[in-house]
């Protein structure tokens, strides 16, 4: 089983959890790389496929990725500054795999929160003061609390996902 371990980071968060997924995948053959410098991204049987949630989404860089591969074994990770919530993975999961072709095999995904640039948390406390009072106070809230993710916890829970996911991407061949 061929795997490989395709990511998009926009801050580093998620090749971070990209190397630690690639970690925990078995011996057998298997390769990371940043989707815009991939080599042959279409010759794998198992994709593992990383991305930073943009507005809700993925990057047009990754949609477009997705839409390219047929009958493959298809896992996403990711990482989201907004979020932190298991409805808010679910929504973003949803919204992207509505992009992955139906004669692939879907088998799930593992989010979890990333730190965002000092830009973000400048411009929420720019709105405080505002109408937009109380919605600045819960996304600086929000922010702060992603200063530490990813954080080891999520780095064990990403691995734990990588081990189980390749378990079953294996069964299935």
């Amino acid at each position: 089983m061929n795997t490989e371990v395709i990511y998009v980071s926009g801050t580093g968060n998620t090749a971070a959890v990209a190397k630690e997924i690639f970690q925990a995948l078995p011996s057998s053959p298997k390769d990371i790389q940043e989707l815009d410098r991939a080599r042959n991204p279409l010759s794998a049987d198992c994709y593992f496929i990383g991305f930073w949630a943009n507005r809700g989404t993925a990057s047009v860089e990754v949609l477009d990725f997705l839409s390219e591969l047929h009958g493959k074994k298809v896992a996403f990770f990711g990482t989201c500054g907004m979020g932190n919530s298991p409805e808010y993975y679910a929504e973003l999961e949803n919204k992207v795999r509505a992009f992955l072709p139906d004669d692939n095999e879907y088998f799930g995904s593992f989010f979890c929160q990333g730190k965002m640039p000092i830009r973000v948390r400048e411009k929420y406390e720019a709105m405080l003061g505002t109408e937009h009072d109380q919605l600045a106070s819960r996304l600086i809230k929000n922010f702060d609390e992603a200063l530490f993710h990813p954080s080891a916890e999520d780095f064990r829970k990403a691995a734990s996902f990588a081990k189980n996911i390749s378990k079953k991407m294996e069964a299935v061949l």
